[in-house]
């Protein structure tokens, strides 16, 4: 596996990359790609922190697993590269964020930008075989990524994490709510969306956050490709 890292987070998490459980697993992600199809590329798994250095890190979303079909994944969560349909939760993020506040909803699903404004985009577990949801967790990911999590909220600067469903609020402990800004609903897949994510108004509440905390709020607005 590729391990590299910008220099604020290999200090940061680069003593990870020696630890048992991080061998175990680059061993196996490096079999499953002698083996099988594995999403992202190699060169892609750690976009989400090539793309926000730790230092400028202001909102934190998680998400879970990698999207498994051809050409989606490239290491941002909910994510897609340019010219891929967004698949459906991302399609309702999309409707979420023009009914909450007004943005169009783009020709594309490419959140890049909203990377390189300080928006930390993570997924619990960073690689996925090939049409297999799922099929990489609780190889190790979840450990190193926890880790990513506790040096986020070890900032001195306030960050907002933004946790959709179950899954991503079992991280709260993880995280110092005094300090910091947990906004958090149901998750915006088709099977949860009408049951608590439409209608939360994540993205006014992020910049609120933002703007309380005197921080340059996210311009969610995202280009036609």
């Amino acid at each position: 596996m590729n391990l590299s890292l910008p220099a604020d987070w290999q200090s940061a998490l680069g003593a990870e990359f020696d630890k048992p459980y991080f061998q175990k697993l680059s061993e196996f992600v490096d079999e499953e790609r002698r083996t099988h199809t594995v999403f992202p590329p190699e060169d892609e798994v750690f976009n989400a922190f090539a793309h926000a250095p730790l230092s400028q890190v202001k909102v934190l979303l998680l998400g879970q697993d990698p999207y498994h079909d051809n050409n989606q994944a490239h290491g941002l969560c909910f994510s897609v590269c340019p010219g891929i349909k967004p698949p459906p939760s991302l399609q309702n993020m999309f409707r979420e964020l023009r009914d909450d506040i007004g943005c169009h909803v783009p020709n594309n699903g490419f959140l890049m930008p909203w990377a390189d404004q300080g928006m930390l985009l993570l997924n619990a577990v960073l690689t996925v075989r090939a049409h297999a949801a799922n099929s990489h967790k609780n190889k190790g990911w979840e450990k190193f990524t926890d880790e990513a999590i506790r040096q986020v909220n070890d900032k001195a600067e306030h960050v907002v994490f933004v946790l959709w469903g179950g899954y991503a609020q079992k991280k709260i402990p993880l995280i110092d709510t005094n300090r910091h800004t947990v906004v958090q609903s149901a998750h915006p897949s088709p099977l949860s969306a009408h049951n608590g994510f439409f209608g939360s108004r994540p993205f006014s509440q992020i910049n609120a956050a933002l703007r309380a905390h005197g921080q340059a709020e996210i311009d969610w607005q995202l280009p036609d490709m």
